[in-house]
């Protein structure tokens, strides 16, 4: 294979934000000891739900795109390296590096090469290829383009593991600026597909675990489809969208689509950018606390408008978002923590779900004391302002509110941040 096409089309896949990770298979940063034939920026770290980290072979099929948009450094008016890759090129090098135990999958994307169906005809045939012909059990995600026809977008969730069409930017009058052409509901419609056909892979295999079987042989029969779900990617920081647009795009498109993740990936400038897009990359800490808000919504039951209300529609970026909703809303507080519900518990700083948990579970046998949230390692300098302990009575929150704000806020401040691209400047979330 060309070393230089895999670099360029390595290099270009660096800001799927859905494949979030570290580059290289090395850890605390050291850079992975790989054979001389490898492009090193071709294997990437996903991050798996148990917490494995999952060395990936990530490309784009091309990166020859007929759309112009104006944040996308393979826009059509743009004038980077161009390459493309056939289907046998990508099959081949999936599975030699798959045997040389370099990478446990592949997550294909692609610019649109000619139009939507050609291209996502040629991504489709290197995850049935894989599949069928050489009967390939690692993980693949393939990337979807919304325009594509229905036949395709079906059978992409056929092959691939997970699949993720990327919304981009939260509305139509956005895209109508940046990205002219493309359109909100065409990428609906996509997922709405998708969406639908994951939902009867597991309706189907439901029925089947309902007859308890005793034989494992039906499982080889279920129809698959995208096991692994879909997500979706929002990029940040490329017109003057508010983190509440943001995520209130991303709460809709839950809502909707059932997504296993939205994804937020910081704007990159590209080089001889168009005026309509912005000149800076966004704050470094901007992007850490969209996926913080966002975790809030989807898991602690907050509301987007409670995180990023209407005065101040751009989450704070000196303290994280639910410290930052505490301090605007002081008469939730002290809450009692041997008689709180669990709901209430959940929204206090420093306490996370398995905490809470811990919590009722000690004070079914008796009170909680401060020295009971140490042992369950709270963060009890950010928590004691907020709560009343059967040993800690209640503190005035203004002031302690405050000096609590100013400490983590220098404390962010200071903190170093672990670079995900050090060579462009994003940071990891």
């Amino acid at each position: 294979m060309d070393r230089r096409k895999l670099a360029v089309l390595a290099d270009a896949a660096r800001l799927d934000a859905p494949c979030g990770g570290r580059r290289g298979a090395g850890t605390a940063g050291r850079a992975p000891l790989l054979p001389e034939d490898v492009e090193p920026t071709a294997i990437y770290e996903s991050v798996a739900a148990d917490g494995r980290r999952v060395p990936l072979l990530r490309l784009l099929l091309s990166n020859h795109c007929v759309h112009d948009c104006a944040y996308c450094p393979l826009r059509r008016s743009a004038d980077p390296p161009r390459a493309r890759l056939g289907v046998r090129d990508v099959v081949r090098l999936t599975l030699d590096w798959h045997r040389r135990g370099l990478v446990e999958g592949l997550f294909l994307s692609s610019a649109v090469d000619r139009d939507a169906d050609h291209t996502m005809e040629q991504m489709v045939a290197v995850a049935r290829t894989l599949r069928r012909e050489h009967h390939f059990l690692g993980y693949v995600h393939l990337k979807v383009i919304p325009e594509a026809s229905p036949e395709l977008v079906r059978e992409a969730g056929r092959w691939a593991d997970r699949v993720s069409v990327n919304v981009e930017l939260p509305t139509q009058r956005r895209l109508d600026v940046l990205a002219p052409g493309r359109r909100l509901a065409t990428m609906h419609r996509a997922m709405d597909r998708l969406r639908d056909g994951i939902a009867e892979a597991h309706e189907v295999s439901r029925r089947h675990r309902a007859m308890l079987d005793p034989s494992r042989a039906w499982r080889r029969a279920l129809p698959r489809f995208a096991p692994a779900g879909q997500v979706t990617q929002l990029v940040v920081g490329a017109d003057d969208a508010t983190d509440a647009e943001l995520l209130a795009a991303a709460d809709a498109l839950y809502a909707r689509q059932r997504l296993r993740r939205v994804y937020y990936g910081a704007y990159v400038p590209p080089p001889g950018a168009p005026a309509a897009v912005a000149t800076e990359a966004p704050p470094v800490l901007r992007e850490r606390r969209l996926y913080q808000a966002d975790w809030l919504v989807r898991q602690y039951g907050f509301a987007v408008h409670e995180l990023a209300p209407p005065e101040a529609p751009d989450l704070p970026l000196d303290v994280d978002p639910k410290l930052a909703w505490a301090l605007r809303h002081p008469e939730a507080f002290p809450v009692d923590v041997n008689r709180a519900p669990r709901e209430l518990l959940l929204r206090v700083p420093g306490f996370g779900r398995r905490t809470v948990e811990r919590i009722l579970a000690v004070r079914a046998w008796h009170r909680v004391r401060v020295l009971d949230l140490a042992r369950l390692r709270v963060p009890v300098s950010r928590a004691l302002p907020f709560i009343v302990a059967a040993d800690h009575g209640a503190q005035a929150l203004d002031d302690a509110g405050r000096t609590l704000r100013a400490r983590l806020a220098a404390r962010t401040r200071g903190a170093a941040q672990l670079e995900l691209f050090p060579e462009r400047g994003v940071r990891a979330a």
